[in-house]
């Protein structure tokens, strides 16, 4: 069954398109993750599903309610977190989280049991009696998420979450997705670290210039690569060229001979996402601060 659809989607602003015809399927209880380069239209494809932007034309469903015809239906079954915090600056973290859960109908012992769980799983334990207008950039991020996160809803929509977390944060909260998609509801994710999407995507779809180019799980992107990848590196370890191969020795030999450099050396690697991304979109980086 699958929890978002996206059917012909199609957005401009201004003279620009900026979405042309997108295409996708999301499996309920699955991550799915967005990639692409800078203004390649992810953020975009996010505001139309969480029903921010009206499409100009196709039609989405997000947990079986039309985006344009039932937009406050769609917005009862999702979570958002954007680009950037949202939270109140005069009120203390733990404030934030017990209101936001009262705001979504927890009770009174209830909202203050997530909210401690919240702060402690996202390392604000000491922070949360402190005023938000206290905390760094990256603590406001981490309470933003927590915030999204008080509720589980059937899908959840996350546009860049962990920028500018540090890798303590990070890995709470791939621990979170985990947990959310191991009880059923559906992750929607941009990112802008290839090592994430390869960790916690079901499934990526690779997004350039306002329409999908490349979809699959990550073994599947990987596999379009080649078999292997050959690293070529002068004396000084700095690397000079790679070149993807079949897997096959023959394959190899081509590339090998390829090179012409006699004091380099030569090294076998496993193609990754990054290497996806050079082969579709023709960028080392997707680089994705907005889309």
């Amino acid at each position: 069954m699958d929890a978002i659809t996206v059917r012909g989607i199609r957005k401009s602003f201004g003279g620009t398109e900026v979405l042309r015809g997108v295409e996708l399927s999301v499996a309920a209880g699955t991550v799915f993750a967005l990639l692409g380069p800078n203004g390649a239209g992810k953020t975009t494809l996010i505001n139309i599903l969480s029903t921010l932007v009206a499409p100009d034309a196709g039609t989405a469903t997000v947990a079986g309610r039309d985006v344009a015809r039932e937009p406050e239906e769609v917005k009862r079954r999702i979570s958002l977190t954007g680009q950037s915090a949202a939270v109140d600056e005069v009120l203390t973290g733990r404030e934030n989280l017990r209101m936001m859960g009262r705001l979504s109908g927890l009770g009174r012992r209830a909202a203050s049991r997530r909210a401690d769980e919240l702060l402690a799983r996202f390392g604000l334990d000491d922070a949360g009696r402190r005023r938000v207008a206290t905390y760094s950039g990256g603590m406001r991020r981490r309470l933003d998420l927590a915030i999204s996160l008080i509720l589980t809803p059937p899908v959840v929509f996350l546009d860049e979450p962990t920028t500018g977390l540090d890798t303590r944060s990070r890995q709470a909260l791939w621990e979170e997705i985990r947990g959310l998609t191991a009880n059923g509801t559906t992750v929607l994710l941009t990112t802008q670290y290839l090592e994430e999407a390869d960790r916690l995507a079901d499934r990526i779809a690779v997004i350039e210039h306002g329409a999908v180019v490349a979809e699959g799980t990550p073994e599947e992107l990987k596999a379009r690569v080649g078999g292997e990848v050959v690293t070529l590196s002068d004396p000084e370890g700095a690397v000079l060229a790679e070149l993807p191969t079949d897997g096959t020795l023959a394959g190899l030999r081509r590339a090998i001979a390829a090179i012409d450099h006699e004091s380099a050396s030569v090294a076998l690697r496993s193609p990754s996402l990054d290497d996806v991304f050079l082969a579709v979109t023709g960028t080392r980086e997707p680089a994705i601060t907005k889309g």
